[in-house]
Parts: structure tokens; sequence; C-alpha cells
């Protein structure tokens, strides 16, 4: 690997190759994006502390752990569109710098209200930062096969982020206090703050066109209901009121549309879809978190609660299919370089997952080997997919858009994984309640954890038969949504196997050198 003859700054030629110094710039742009993946997660262990401490309302509970996700999801492509217009290099060290500073106030909150304003501030500078990476990677390596490595590797490194921050919280919490978990993210963004400037090169859209302001409060208009709404129903079910937020962010989300396509500058300019391969490719990514969102839903309480690990073991068992995790990106992206078709490999990956669902359906109540089995080889299969649709979509894209691009991905996967844990979680929750006889107690009917917790008042063998018949119904519902998951991601690598059929990342060279076609 040789040092790259451009100082960051300077524009980079057509498949050029990336040096020393784009492979360390990608190295540092890995803190913030697994940071903020870890977010997702890191309150997992830390929410009882939290309570005991501060004593929030069951409310305020609710926003403290949600807030982050809400914001981050909704601005994600406003923050991308700036980015593409102020620079992704300024956005990104902005974003650092209002994640830093949330973390500190959020580590020594001593109100619920102060800690839900710094998760909101902490999802605003998470959706600077999750657009700003790969938008700079898109920038930094602009040889195609160095590109598929780097994203291959964000691919990896936002999957992983997932799941260390629920093993994190639970070390930080256990020997320091809750506010530790939020310390952990200064020292990265005070580095990449330090060595950002100098480090990565900056770069924006040369002619962005006036900012379209409406389009804002649109996309949050149909972002935010539906995200709620469906979080809303993995946890408490059906209820008209959420089925109702959906509707309305459905609307404002035609609204949003509607505007990209009539106004003279829009957020999101629908020439995007236009290129070969975006389109499919952000439907694709959908279902990709969908079935990875899903499956984690029924794994960690099959681990803590039919298991009976606790969280701390739990989290750290689910570390294991990590390590499939770790080659199957890599293994994606030696195969699209040696010639297959990545239709091809993009249908394998969402066929292993489909596997790994299948696997996931046939466990028992003492089935734990067999669980991380299945869920290393679902995850694989997703990441095998992820990799490759992400650099799809980024390689269709023209350079100037690549924020835009980038937080069109990124919102579709929020999307994908709400609904994946709404769907798969409502199977789920209406087999378990078939299993429950109607003469247990109400709570066994609501959730497995009531269940357990009732189970413990009751005497003797009432309470064991009570046990064993809800962590059965739990598995059962569990195989059923399973076996929804393995249809569908089949179903998905039929799509992919006819929509990407080949379809090939064109360079700026090869673009430049087609014949231009008149508009009709």
């Amino acid at each position: 690997m040789t040092n790259s003859p451009n100082p960051p700054n300077a524009p980079r030629t057509p498949n050029s190759r990336a040096g020393r110094r784009e492979w360390t710039a990608l190295g540092v742009l890995m803190l913030p994006l697994l940071l903020v993946s870890m977010d997702v997660s890191v309150l997992y262990f830390a929410i009882p502390a939290i309570s005991a401490d501060l004593e929030p309302s069951g409310t305020q509970q609710l926003w403290i752990f949600d807030i982050y996700a809400f914001v981050l999801a909704g601005l994600l492509m406003t923050m991308g569109s700036i980015g593409d217009r102020i620079g992704r290099r300024r956005l990104l060290l902005i974003g650092a710098a209002a994640f830093g500073t949330a973390s500190l106030i959020a580590a020594y909150a001593n109100s619920a209200e102060t800690l839900i304003a710094a998760r909101a501030v902490l999802g605003i500078g998470g959706a600077t930062l999750m657009p700003s990476t790969m938008a700079l990677l898109r920038t930094m390596f602009t040889d195609p096969g160095q590109r598929a490595k780097a994203i291959g590797l964000w691919s990896g490194v936002m999957t992983a982020g997932v799941a260390l921050g629920s093993v994190l919280s639970g070390v930080l919490v256990q020997y320091f206090w809750w506010g530790s978990v939020f310390l952990v993210n200064l020292p990265a963004m005070a580095l990449l703050l330090l060595i950002g400037p100098f480090l990565l090169p900056e770069s924006k859209n040369p002619a962005p066109g006036r900012f379209d302001w409406p389009s804002v409060p649109l996309s949050l208009a149909g972002v935010l209901p539906v995200i709620y709404g469906l979080k809303e129903i993995t946890s408490e079910g059906w209820h008209a009121q959420y089925v109702v937020s959906i509707t309305v962010g459905l609307l404002f989300a035609a609204l949003f549309v509607h505007r990209q396509r009539t106004t003279a500058s829009p957020m999101i300019d629908p020439a995007l879809f236009r290129a070969r391969g975006f389109a499919p490719s952000v439907v694709l990514n959908l279902v990709s978190a969908f079935g990875i969102m899903g499956s984690a839903l029924f794994t960690t309480q099959y681990l803590q609660s039919v298991l009976g690990k606790s969280s701390m073991d739990a989290a750290l068992w689910a570390l294991l299919p990590s390590v499939l995790v770790g080659v199957a990106a890599p293994l994606a992206t030696t195969l699209v370089q040696k010639g297959v078709d990545r239709a091809h490999v993009v249908a394998a990956g969402f066929a292993l997952a489909s596997g790994g669902y299948g696997m996931l359906a046939l466990t028992g109540t003492d089935s734990l080997w067999p669980a991380l089995a299945a869920a290393g080889i679902l995850a694989s299969g997703i990441v095998m997919v992820m990799s490759q649709i992400m650099d799809l979509a980024m390689g269709s894209a023209p350079v100037e858009k690549a924020g835009v691009a980038s937080s069109l991905m990124e919102t579709g996967a929020e999307f994908g994984g709400a609904l994946g844990m709404a769907v798969l979680g409502s199977i789920g929750t209406a087999i378990y309640r078939h299993g429950i006889p109607t003469s247990a107690p109400a709570p066994a009917h609501e959730t497995l954890g009531g269940a357990l917790a009732v189970a413990h008042q009751l005497p003797g063998r009432t309470g064991d038969a009570l046990i064993a018949t809800a962590r059965q119904a739990f598995t059962d519902g569990m195989h059923g949504a399973a076996i929804a998951g393995a249809v569908l991601l089949l179903g998905a690598a039929f799509a992919a196997a006819w929509t990407l059929r080949g379809i090939q990342v064109k360079t700026p060279e090869s673009v430049a050198a087609e014949p231009q076609k008149a508009e009709v």
C-alpha cells in the first residue's frame, strides 16, 4: 500500500487508487460510525440504573430509550442533503462536536428531562455522521474494487456496533455508573475533531441549487409518525392510534415525494432513482434491515427468558455470531471482483439468511447452539447483501449527490428495521397468546416476561407449569415469525437475481464515454 499522492483537499481522478492516507482516514471514519450504531443499543442494560437514579415516569423512560432513533431516522435525508451543499467533512465535524457535547451532558444528566434532551441532540449528531461517513468514503475510494472493500468494512462495523453496544453497556454499568456509557463517545469524537480536518478530504456538490426548506418538515412528518407507529405496534399491539399514526405518516410521505418530483430544486433528486440499480438497492436494503432486526427481537428474548441467561451472559453469547459476520462482507466482495454476477451474490446472501431463519424455526426450548448458529448464518447473509447493494447504490449515484444517496439507503434501513420488528413481532405475539391457556393470569397473555413474573408468585407446580407453557408458546411464536421471515427473504433472493442481473457499477470514465441520449 503506497502513500496517496493527493493532498486531502485535492480532487481525486476517476479510478485513482487510494493509498495509506485514504485507508487511515477510513479507520478514523469507522469510529463515529461504530459509536452511532452502538448508541441504538447502549441503553439496554443502563436503563435500570438510570431509572433508579433519575426516577423517570413510564413515558419519560420510553422517550429516553426511543428519542435517539426517532430523531436519527427523521433527519437522515435532511442532513444528507445539507452535507452535499455545505461539505460532507464540515457536516461530519459539526456532528462530531454536537455528538460529543451531548454525550457529556447525557453522562452527567441530573433529571429525566435533561437526559431526553441530550439523547435528542445525540440523534441529531448521529444523523449528520452516518450519511457523511458514507459520502466521504465514496469520495475517497474512486477505484471500484477498493470502494467495494471499504463499503464491506463499513457494513460490518454498522452491524457489529449494534451487538457491541449492549455488551459494552453491561460491562460499564457493572463496574462504573450509568453515565459511563455516554463518556466512551468522547475520545473518538475528540480524535475525529483533531485529525479529521487534516486527514479527510472535503467534498460537496459544486452546483447544489437552492435548498428546499419546505421539504424538511414534510420529510419529518413522513418519517417520524411511521417509525413511531411501527415501534409502538411492536410493544403494544395493533391499536387504532398507532395505525392512524402510520397512515398520517404515509400521507405526508406521499406529499414529500410529490414535492420532490415537482419543485425546481428538490432535496432528493428523483433522477437518482433513474440510475439502473439504485431503486432496487433501496428496496433490498429495507428488506435486509427487516430481516436482521426482526430476528434480533426474538433471539435476545430467547437467550434471556427461554434459556434463562442473565442479561450480561445473553449479551456475551450474542457476540458469537459476529465471528461469521466478520468474513461475510469480504467474501461477497471477493466473489464479485472475481467475476461472479453481483445479482447472484446478493441472491445467495438472501438465501443464506433465509436458511438462518429456517434453522431458527427448528429450535426447541433448550437449543443454545442451534439458535446462535442460526443467528450467525442469518446475519452473515444479510451483511453479504448489505455490503453489495450499498456499493451498487453508491456507485450508481453521482459523487456530488453521495450524501443524499447514502441518507436514502439509511432511512430505508430504519424503516425496514421498524417494520421487521412490528410485523414479525406481531406474528410471534399472536402465536404466543394462542398458546397460553385462557385460565392463566392476564399478564401471562401479554408477554413472556409477564408470564415469568406471575409464575414466580404462584405456588409450586402451578408456577412451574406456567413457566414451561409460556416458554414453549414463545418458542412456537418465534418459529412462526421465522417461517415468515424465511419466506420473505427467499422471495427477496429471487427478486435480487432478477432486478440486479447484469448490472455493473459504471465508473466516471465509462459514463463520459457513453453517447448521450436526447431526452424525450
